[in-house]
């Protein structure tokens, strides 16, 4: 079992020991924590927004959440079942003091999550996450006498208006979409994607939709990380040649990947590439992505005449980098497209709406779409994480054996030259050394990744 502590939230697996894992024990006193915190921080403001993605622990988790955000004096929203960037627009339409996000995003079922937002619905900060749980060590929290109880209300339109506000960007184009009537195949992995996905396709013009696991029972039909592998029931309905495009989703649809006409892979790190192809071919400006994303970013920011710069890795990191460089487009390589025109953070429904208005207005075919940008090819691994560890001794190994490399170490180490990189690092959701490569093919990256790996062990 585990319970893991990072700028991703509170994450665990159910069932267990109090301290081990995400218990009821565990849960009360995060969120006591956490809602403490916010109330002291803004004494104006008592709503605070949750949501859930339709994991089978998530109802009981959200009452044990939501008992405890009144009991400390706070009115509580609840969207149910919803998405976590529709939860994060809500905060803001509700003017929240922030919210509470109950997903485990790509872990499977038996994980889950309390995601923190603040009041412009965006993930704490690092420093923001230490003084909560700073308030969970010390038990610094107090809850509220009867008469000073928050609300329990449930509001169930605001995916209509994510939905909307998404519509009324400019550059996403409805009116192409519904004229090429596009054949879309979408795997919502059982959970809210399946709701919110087929509603946008419908509002956007599409009318032939073909559904996978698009029940939110939160029983996940396949591992629900929406990688290549994963992927298998899309990958044979798109190898039927009937369809335009195929549409993955991670359980809480922060996380877009898609799938080309023939049934090839468009690759998860080319989502971002080609949203932010569209963006820029229509507005300069500068993007971000975090440190394990592809370097096709760069190369096409550099084409249409922006700057584009590396983040550590994490939603949050992203953002901060973003805000400070006016970056009109970015995100991270696992399909999570941030669009600052309608809020900051990862939406898989706002790259929808981007990247059918791209392949719509460029009368193009999601293959020829991909093939017109650099094709890098990366090598994802992990490793059990070390208690004994050190990075700095990893460090050292590295650069004897890279020595003609660069090296970056704002996150984890990175080292990279002018045709590829490696990148490893600790990960914020689970708990294992994660090593990322990328070059100009597959066995190149998969080597550079084992030579790192094979420092480690």
């Amino acid at each position: 079992m585990s319970l893991i502590k990072s700028i991703s939230g509170i994450r665990g697996t159910i069932g267990g020991a109090v301290g081990n894992s995400l218990t009821p024990n565990d849960i009360i006193s995060f969120v006591a924590a956490f809602g403490s915190w916010l109330k002291d921080n803004d004494a104006t403001r008592k709503k605070i927004v949750i949501g859930r993605d339709a994991r089978l622990s998530g109802e009981a988790i959200a009452k044990i959440v939501s008992g405890v955000l009144q009991s400390i004096g706070l009115d509580v929203i609840d969207l149910e079942l919803s998405t976590t960037p529709t939860v994060e627009m809500a905060v803001t339409a509700e003017n929240a003091l922030g919210g509470i996000i109950l997903t485990a995003s790509h872990n499977p079922k038996e994980w889950n999550a309390l995601k923190l937002l603040n009041a412009r619905g965006e993930f704490i900060s690092a420093k923001d996450i230490s003084q909560v749980l700073a308030r969970v060590e010390t038990h610094d929290y107090q809850y509220a006498e009867v008469n000073d109880l928050g609300t329990y209300s449930t509001k169930s339109d605001y995916l209509n208006h994510h939905i909307e506000a998404i519509k009324s960007l400019p550059l996403v184009n409805t009116e192409a979409i519904k004229n090429k009537k596009y054949k879309v195949v979408v795997d919502a992995v059982n959970s809210t994607g399946g709701i919110a996905v087929p509603i946008l396709l419908r509002s956007l013009g599409v009318e032939t939709i073909e559904l996978l696991n698009c029940e939110p029972t939160g029983d996940f039909a396949h591992n629900p990380e929406p990688l290549t592998e994963n992927l298998t029931e899309l990958h044979e309905k798109m190898l039927t040649g009937n369809y335009d495009i195929g549409i993955a989703v991670d359980p809480d649809v922060d996380r877009l990947v898609l799938m080309c006409e023939n049934g090839e892979p468009f690759n998860e790190e080319y989502t971002l590439v080609a949203i932010a192809d569209y963006i820029l071919s229509h507005q300069k400006g500068n993007t971000v992505s975090n440190l394990s994303s592809t370097k096709a970013l760069k190369d096409i920011t550099n084409l249409h005449g922006g700057k584009y710069f590396a983040s550590a890795v994490g939603e949050v990191n992203v953002v901060e980098k973003m805000k400070e460089v006016d970056a009109i487009i970015g995100g991270e390589g696992n399909g999570g497209v941030i669009y600052p025109a309608l809020h900051y953070g990862r939406d898989a429904l706002v790259g929808i709406g981007l990247l059918l208005s791209h392949l719509a207005t460029g009368n193009s075919t999601m293959s020829a779409l991909k093939s017109k940008y650099p094709q890098y090819f990366m090598y994802k691994h992990k490793i059990e994480l070390q208690d004994d560890l050190s990075m700095e001794t990893v460090l050292k190994k590295i650069k004897l054996k890279f020595p003609d490399y660069e090296f970056t170490t704002i996150d984890g180490i990175k080292i990279e030259n002018d045709n590829s990189w490696i990148h490893l690092r600790k990960s914020n959701t689970e708990p294992v050394i994660r090593i990322y490569s990328e070059a100009n093919t597959y066995e190149q990256a998969q080597k550079l990744a084992y030579e790192v790996r094979d420092l480690l062990i």
